[in-house]
C-alpha cells in the first residue's frame, strides 16, 4: 500500500484545521482550515472589526462625558458658584464611599472603578467651572447683549476734582482732679476732724493737630499737654489728743459730833476721839513720845495745837 504524498491534509484530530503530512507521518505543524475560517466568518462577525467598532464607540462616549462635564461645570459656575461646589462635594463623597465601602447600583455605580470615574467627573465639573469663571470677567454672554454703538460714541467721564486737605491746631482745657490728704493734730480730741484746706482742681491744656478734608474734621492727634493751674490738695486734720482723766470725788468726812467725846478732859480743838489735855499728845502707834496718846481718827475742828494732822487733810491719826 502506497502512502499519500507530503501535503496539507485535514487534521484527523481537529477538522477545523490542517496538519502537515510529510509522506510518512503527521507532524506538529498546523494551519487554519480555509473552509472552517469561511464558515466561522459567515456565522460570527469578525472579532477584529467588532473590537475596533467597540473601541470607537467607547472613545466617543468618553469624549462626550468629558465635554458634558466641562459644560455642566461652566453652566453651574455662571448660575451660582456655590451650586458647583455643592455638586462637586456630593460627587466626591459618593465616589469615596463607592471606592471604600461598596457600590451603589441605584446610582449606576456598580464597581469601585465606577467610583474612580465619579471622582474624575467631579474634577471635570470643577475644571469647567474654573474655566468659565476665568473667561466670565472679560467675555460677554449671550444673555448680556452689548451696545457697541453706545460704547463707541460714549464720552469719557471727567476725573473728579481732588478734595482739599488742610491741617489746623486746636486746644482743650481739662480738669486735673485734686488729691485728699490727712494730718495728725494733737490739739484736737481723739477722733475729731477739721478741714485744714479745701481741695481745688487744676487745669491742663491739651493741644491737638486736626486733619480737615473739605472743611470737615476727619482725625486729630495730640501734639502737647501742659498743666496751666496746679491742683490744690484737700487736707483734713484728725485729732489725737487723749481725753482728760475723770476726777473721782473724795469721800465725805465723817460728821463732827456736836459733843466732844470723853467729857471735859478732852481738848475742844478735836472731835471724833478724846484728845487729852496735856503738855504733848501723839497718835497712838506712831513715832511720838507722848506723854499722852490718842487713838484716831480725829477730826480737827479748831487749831491743831498738838500737830497731829501731818498731811493737812483735816483728819489726824488716820
Amino acid at each position: 500500500m502506497s502512502l499519500p504524498p507530503a501535503s496539507w491534509h485535514p487534521d484527523p484530530q481537529n477538522p477545523h484545521q490542517l496538519r502537515w503530512w510529510d509522506g510518512h507521518r503527521w507532524t506538529d505543524a498546523t494551519s487554519p482550515s480555509p473552509a472552517a475560517a469561511v464558515t466561522s466568518q459567515m456565522s460570527h462577525p469578525a472579532p477584529a472589526a467588532a473590537s475596533v467598532a467597540s473601541k470607537r464607540r467607547s472613545g466617543w462616549r468618553t469624549a462626550g462625558i468629558i465635554i458634558g462635564a466641562l459644560v455642566v461645570g461652566g453652566v453651574l459656575a455662571r448660575v451660582s458658584p456655590i451650586a458647583i461646589l455643592l455638586v462637586a462635594t456630593a460627587m466626591v463623597g459618593i465616589a469615596l464611599y463607592v471606592m471604600a465601602a461598596r457600590p451603589l447600583p441605584a446610582l449606576g455605580l456598580r464597581s469601585r472603578m465606577s467610583g474612580v470615574v465619579a471622582l474624575g467627573m467631579a474634577a471635570l465639573l470643577v475644571t469647567g467651572g474654573g474655566i468659565a469663571s476665568a473667561n466670565g470677567g472679560g467675555t460677554p454672554t449671550a444673555s448680556e447683549p452689548q451696545n457697541f454703538a453706545a460704547v463707541a460714541t460714549s464720552t469719557p467721564e471727567p476725573s473728579p476734582t481732588p478734595t482739599p486737605t488742610t491741617f489746623e491746631t486746636a486746644t482743650e482745657e481739662v480738669p486735673v482732679p485734686f488729691e485728699a490728704a490727712t494730718v495728725d493734730d494733737p490739739q484736737l480730741d481723739q477722733g475729731a476732724t477739721a478741714l485744714v484746706s479745701a481741695g481745688v482742681n487744676g487745669v491742663k491744656v491739651i493741644t491737638y493737630r486736626l486733619t480737615m478734608v473739605d472743611g470737615v474734621e476727619v482725625s486729630r492727634e495730640v501734639v502737647s499737654e501742659a498743666v496751666s493751674v496746679q491742683p490744690v490738695n484737700e487736707v483734713t486734720a484728725i485729732g489725737s489728743k487723749a481725753p482728760a482723766p475723770v476726777a473721782v470725788p473724795a469721800p465725805a468726812p465723817a460728821p463732827v459730833p456736836l459733843v466732844q467725846q470723853g467729857g471735859g478732859g478732852c481738848d475742844s480743838n478735836y472731835t471724833g476721839a478724846c484728845v487729852p489735855i496735856s503738855s504733848d499728845v501723839d497718835c497712838a502707834g506712831g513715832s511720838g513720845d507722848g506723854p499722852a496718846y490718842v487713838q484716831g481718827p480725829v477730826q480737827i475742828v479748831g487749831s491743831d495745837i498738838y500737830d497731829l494732822d501731818r498731811d493737812g487733810d483735816g483728819i489726824a491719826c488716820d
